[in-house]
């Protein structure tokens, strides 16, 4: 990181500085064993049905294909 922030283009020198910033959380998010990928998939599989039936489908059809697994 500090060659980037010393040498690198601009852009590079900014995510650089940028990561050294929060650095205590970029070393965790790459060290430790838990990930939210799961939760995230299910943020994504929830937007993507409501993006889907919006204005098409009432409440109850939508809990109902939230609630139930593919």
């Amino acid at each position: 990181m500090r060659q980037a922030e010393q040498d690198a283009p601009k852009p590079m020198k900014g995510f650089a500085g940028f990561l050294r910033q929060d650095l205590d959380a970029v070393t965790a998010g790459l060290t430790l064993p838990w990930s939210s990928g799961a939760v995230e998939g299910n943020v994504n599989r929830v937007k993507t049905l409501k993006r889907a039936m919006y204005a098409r489908a009432t409440f109850e059809l939508l809990r109902t294909r939230i609630l139930t697994q593919p």
